[in-house]
């Protein structure tokens, strides 16, 4: 797998986790889904997320990488 395949798997499933306990718990996990919104955001413009800054360091590879 690629550094790219999971991290959008990581953020899929932090926003779905974010609104189950938003709707089970309490609103205040919104501020949460906002947080991963944001980062993905700024991931866009910026090429750089700490998430890949850990998974280069565990081992996976970028897509364009052989």
């Amino acid at each position: 797998m690629t550094i790219e395949r999971v991290l959008r798997g990581f953020a899929g499933f932090f926003i779905l986790l974010s609104l189950v306990l938003a709707y089970y718990v309490s609103n205040y996990w919104l501020w949460f889904t906002a947080f991963v919104a944001l980062n993905l955001l700024q991931s866009a413009f910026t090429n750089w997320c700490p998430a890949m800054t850990i998974l280069k360091k565990l081992g996976l590879k970028e897509s364009g990488d052989k």
